[in-house]
């Protein structure tokens, strides 16, 4: 046996280890724990405690009951994803024309429970400017709270994370929840990036109707959610109903026009 061919068998040894310690998922041990579960329709705790960016003790269902809400766990020290995916988000929503504060609440909670408020505080204050319209900047809520409390949010929307003793850093999925005024889990639209589309969709639905327009209602006939993808995908009996409506519209109005020349003439 050559001393390559015996190298070459080591080697393959040496993967099938790593592969066999990190199955079945193929991931790392400390990223098993991680995703989203999609609870939609799920019942929020609004009961559960925080801490606002003030220092002020709130509930959560403080900011539910008008409108829908944008929802976000993330922790504020973090070095890279949770900033990126607070980034994506504004961005998102400054492509809206629908107002936070005034359409919609935006409220952001650290899953880390040795946050404090001053933290909460700095970040509301970056992306509040960000957002760039001050109007809106009552919309924006930036939470803190206890282990019990982040736990019981997470679990109540599906959040799976972990703490990585090896990074000194919490591994979690990307993605943000949209809430029903009423408290009750709507729709998660997964990324870093949010397709503006998506977002305004994902808004519009979870209020019912009650903030979006006539186009809006359209755009919902011929696009759909898709759970597994957290994205709207068009469907396509409903364009070719909606064409077809368009266009018998259409032509009866021809009908018609066409009669009234020729009693005219």
């Amino acid at each position: 046996m050559s001393r390559s061919f015996f190298a070459a068998l080591v080697l393959a040894g040496l993967l099938a280890q790593t592969a066999r310690a990190q199955a079945p998922s193929g991931l790392p041990p400390a990223l098993r724990q991680v995703g989203i579960d999609q609870k939609l329709d799920a019942r929020l705790p609004l009961d559960v405690a925080f801490a606002d960016e003030r220092g002020a003790e709130v509930r959560l269902g403080d900011y539910f009951g008008r409108r829908p809400v944008v929802l976000a766990l993330v922790y504020y020290d973090c070095p890279m994803l949770c900033t990126l995916v607070l980034n994506g988000l504004v961005k998102s929503l400054r492509a809206l024309k629908l107002d936070a504060g005034a359409d919609f609440e935006v409220v952001v909670c650290s899953i880390d429970p040795g946050e404090r408020p001053p933290l909460a505080a700095r970040k509301r204050e970056m992306y509040v400017r960000t957002y760039a319209r001050p109007a809106s900047a009552a919309g924006w809520h930036f939470l803190t709270g206890n282990a019990e409390s982040i736990a019981r949010l997470a679990d109540a929307v599906g959040f799976r994370y972990t703490y990585d003793l090896a990074t000194r850093q919490f591994a979690q999925e990307s993605g943000v929840m949209v809430g029903t005024a009423d408290g009750r889990v709507a729709r998660y639209v997964y990324g870093i990036e949010y397709a503006a589309r998506d977002l305004r969709l994902a808004l519009v639905e979870a209020s019912a109707g009650k903030i979006g327009t006539r186009a809006d209602q359209v755009l919902l006939y011929c696009f759909h959610y898709d759970p597994k993808t957290g994205k709207y995908g068009v469907v396509i009996m409903n364009v070719i109903r909606l064409l077809g409506s368009a266009t018998a519209l259409a032509l009866a109005g021809l009908v018609v026009a066409l009669m009234r020349r020729e009693r005219s003439g």
